[in-house]
Order: structure tokens, then C-alpha cells, then sequence
């Protein structure tokens, strides 16, 4: 059951790639979050100069009120776009590197359940109670691990959908607001 300096090896080299594979695909989240940065400035700038260039224009306090109530809504609405887009590129970028991690655990189960096998096919007779603790152990770790999976993907769901619910709640409450001044 002894692991050869070629396996050794290439699972050093295996762990090496997934490795810069992960760092890859956390740069390009980065990457985006940095992109989305930069434009919700740009338009942030434009709009406060846009916004400012009113306010100069404005005669009394009755259209001041007015301009205040029409900035009210578009500003919640573009908030609410803003963490929408933020959300969609972490959850993006989280389940690309829950997919590889997955990928990895499916591979290292297969390893140690080939292990296990070779080692119950090369046990001294007599063993057969602790090679099957040993395949009972692997088995219930691979049941706790799927649970745990699915356990993950049903928070995410549950997080997300609350999300979406708080985005247009924020939204819906701006409406509402503008709508009675």
C-alpha cells in the first residue's frame, strides 16, 4: 500500500495545476469586480454632475422637493442593479471553484476507495473485520461529504432567493416613497 515516487509525484504535479487553475479563476473575479467598480463610478460621476447641474436650476423649494423625489428611485433601482451584479459575480466565481473542489473530492475518494480495495485484496487472512470498518469509514465519509454538498447548494439557494426577495423589497419601498412626495 506503499505510494511509489511516480504517484507521489504526479499527485504533486496534479495539486500544482488545480492550484494555479483556482488562482486563474480567482483573478478573473477579481477582474470582474474591478470592472464593475470602474463603471459604477464612471456613471456615479457623470450622474453627480448631471444631478448638481440641476440643483443650480433650481427656482424654489416646491421644485426642489420635485428634484429630490426623482432621484430617490433611480438611485435605489441602480443600487439594487449594483449589488445584483455583485451577487451574480461572486456566485460566479464561487461555484467555478466549487466545481473544482468537487472535482478534486470525487478524484481523492476514488484514490482511497481504490486503496482500500487493493489493501482488502492484499490483507492477511484474518483481517476481513478491519478492512470492512476500513470500507465502512470511507463510505460513511463520502455520505457526509454529499450531505454536506447538498446541505452548501441549498443554503446558496435559500441565500440567493432571499436576495433577489431584499433587492425588490428596496426597490418596491423607493417606488413607494417617490411616489408620495
Amino acid at each position: 500500500m506503499m505510494l511509489t515516487a511516480e504517484q507521489i509525484m504526479a499527485s504533486h504535479k496534479a495539486n500544482i495545476e488545480t492550484l494555479f487553475g483556482l488562482t486563474q479563476k480567482a483573478f478573473e473575479g477579481v477582474e470582474k469586480l474591478v470592472e464593475l467598480n470602474v463603471q459604477a463610478t464612471k456613471a456615479a460621476l457623470a450622474e453627480t454632475a448631471n444631478n448638481a447641474q440641476a440643483a443650480m436650476g433650481v427656482k424654489d423649494a416646491q421644485e426642489l422637493l420635485a428634484l429630490q423625489a426623482s432621484l430617490v428611485q433611480p438611485l435605489a433601482e441602480k443600487t439594487a442593479a449594483y449589488s445584483r451584479h455583485l451577487y451574480e459575480i461572486t456566485s460566479a466565481a464561487g461555484a467555478e471553484l466549487g466545481k473544482t473542489f468537487e472535482g478534486q473530492a470525487a478524484e481523492t475518494q476514488k484514490k482511497i476507495e481504490g486503496l482500500v480495495d487493493s489493501a482488502s485484496k492484499n490483507a492477511p487472512a484474518g483481517s476481513e473485520a478491519a478492512v470492512a470498518v476500513m470500507k465502512s469509514a470511507v463510505a460513511a465519509a463520502n455520505n457526509a461529504f454529499e450531505s454536506v454538498q447538498k446541505a452548501v447548494k441549498q443554503a446558496s439557494d435559500m441565500a440567493e432567493t432571499n436576495f433577489n426577495t431584499v433587492s425588490a423589497s428596496a426597490v418596491n419601498a423607493s417606488k413607494t416613497v417617490a411616489k408620495k412626495r
